[in-house]
């Protein structure tokens, strides 16, 4: 007799409960292990919030709708607020995959599709850095779903929803242009969409969608200039072309993936060695051309756009182009999916799902005593920040209103103030419209730098910009894990605000 596993008995009998599971376990996983040992938001998300408490209508790294929408968390949660913003978005990304696959290959088959994204790095080590990319995933497959049932299913109040979600979805992310075209491209190629198109809804929809998108259109044609040096920035940073670091970050994204299905598949198997089935009914004709054209053709859009010279940044803002990865894979693998070396697999996806958690711990407990690694989510900003905004008030009697200084210092600093003070970007000036150097100079506000010697001299940008400053002594912080590193070294300076 041949051993079925507990976890294929409930893919067959439960699948709904298997979904929810998966889905909520690793939520939890990844909201409490950067709440419980981060003590500052990882990589550019001190960034994101210093953009977002401004609420502009766009900004050099893309459109408003993320950062406004991690303020927002950031101000009801505080870090807790921000990490559990960017689950519900990873969360309600795969409810939208479970959905639309449920409703292409069936309920084992759409579980088994959200199986294979935990193998995704996108969606894992990288989503507690909230932004544009994260946020822009769920709308991502929320248009796909309502497109497939507006096209392939002709329930025509669809388009209506299609339209809010690309609308809400380009407000989160540039990226959403491709799928967009896409849509566009794909929709009078069938036959189904061209007898949509005979009717008023598509059309209306699109009206729509010209409606939700039209601020920040306008915005971004009065600002062009601004975004597009941004792009090229990005793009000229880092040693490969930008079309290979992309390239490379969708390959390594799918590591987790790739290992899941070689070990599923059987291969390298004895030939009359047993594994469980797991059916489905039969596909809709469009079904396959459907999930295929949009699992793959994002990607390679996005690819040869980044061959002309444009880049995409870090590995969360290609979370949208790899929504359907898992479906595509579990479409190609037939109507029966037969499950080798099943104990195996669960095996290395149990490792997929808890591991990644358990060494970001562990790394910011051991690395700090086995290397000089300096990782940005354990910089002490929560004290950084009360140090200088109590300083601050102390001497001019006023809460902080202003920090700058050093790209990563006083967004942290700013992060960590009670007073959530504005951030101005004296590295860019042009990059922060909401402030500038004579409002700091009129309202007062602190300078901050890193100090790596001796010296206490400010850098000679930041001198030049604010020649009447006066560096106070240098202020040393500990991180929450210390090790061997040394302790961090700011030089700091105070512009008392002007008296009316």
């Amino acid at each position: 007799m041949h051993y079925v596993s507990l976890i294929v008995e409930f893919l067959r009998g439960r699948p709904a409960v298997v979904f929810w599971t998966v889905a909520l376990t690793q939520a939890a996983l990844w909201t409490l292990t950067p709440t419980l040992f981060y003590s500052a938001p990882p990589g550019e998300a001190p960034i994101f919030l210093a953009i977002g408490h401004e609420f502009q209508l766009g900004s050099y790294l893309g459109p408003p709708l993320a950062f406004w929408a991690g303020e927002f968390a950031f101000r009801l949660g505080g870090a807790f607020g921000f990490y559990l913003l960017a689950q519900a978005c990873i969360v309600l990304a795969y409810w939208a995959v479970f959905t639309l696959g449920r409703a292409i290959v069936g309920t084992r088959h759409a579980v088994l599709a959200v199986l294979l994204m935990a193998g995704i790095a996108v969606f894992t080590v990288p989503s507690p850095e909230f932004g544009p990319g994260i946020m822009a995933a769920p709308f991502w497959a929320l248009a796909l779903l309502h497109y497939w049932r507006a096209l392939g299913e002709d329930k025509r109040g669809y388009w209506f929803l299609l339209a809010i979600d690309l609308g809400l979805l380009l407000l989160s992310n540039y990226l959403g242009v491709i799928l967009l075209a896409l849509m566009l491209l794909f929709t009078p190629l069938s036959r189904r969409g061209r007898a949509a198109l005979a009717k008023p809804e598509p059309w209306t929809a699109l009206l729509l969608l010209a409606i939700v998108v039209f601020p920040h259109a306008w915005w971004l044609y009065e600002m062009r200039d601004l975004v597009i040096a941004a792009i090229k920035d990005n793009a000229a940073a880092g040693r490969l072309s930008p079309a290979l670091r992309l390239a490379a970050t969708l390959i390594g994204a799918h590591l987790g993936l790739l290992l899941l299905v070689a070990l599923a598949s059987g291969w390298r198997r004895q030939r009359r060695v047993r594994a469980p089935e797991i059916d489905r009914h039969p596909l809709d004709p469009l079904a396959r051309p459907f999930v295929y054209v949009f699992a793959l053709t994002p990607a390679l859009a996005a690819i040869v756009i980044a061959l002309l010279g444009h880049g995409f940044g870090p590995l969360g803002r290609i979370a949208p182009l790899v929504v359907l990865s898992g479906l595509a894979v579990i479409v190609a693998a037939g109507d029966r999916v037969r499950l080798y070396r099943e104990r195996i697999v669960s095996f290395a996806w149990l490792a997929l799902l808890v591991l990644p958690p358990l060494l970001v711990v562990a790394g910011i407990v051991l690395m700090p005593w086995i290397v000089s690694v300096d990782p940005r989510m354990v910089q002490p900003a929560n004290a950084e920040g009360t140090f200088f905004a109590d300083s601050y008030q102390r001497r001019t009697g006023k809460p902080l209103e202003y920090v700058t200084g050093d790209p990563r210092v006083a967004p942290l600093v700013a992060l960590g103030a009670p007073s959530r003070p504005h951030v101005f970007f004296a590295w860019a000036n042009e990059r922060s419209p909401w402030a500038s150097a004579a409002d700091i100079r009129a309202k007062g506000g602190v300078i901050v730098w890193p100090i790596a010697d001796a010296s206490n001299a400010p850098p000679p940008a930041l001198k030049a910009l604010f020649p009447e400053m006066v560096p106070e002594v240098p202020r040393s912080f500990a991180r929450p894990m210390q090790g061997l590193l040394p302790l961090i070294r700011l030089g700091w300076a105070v512009i008392r605000p002007q008296r009316l």
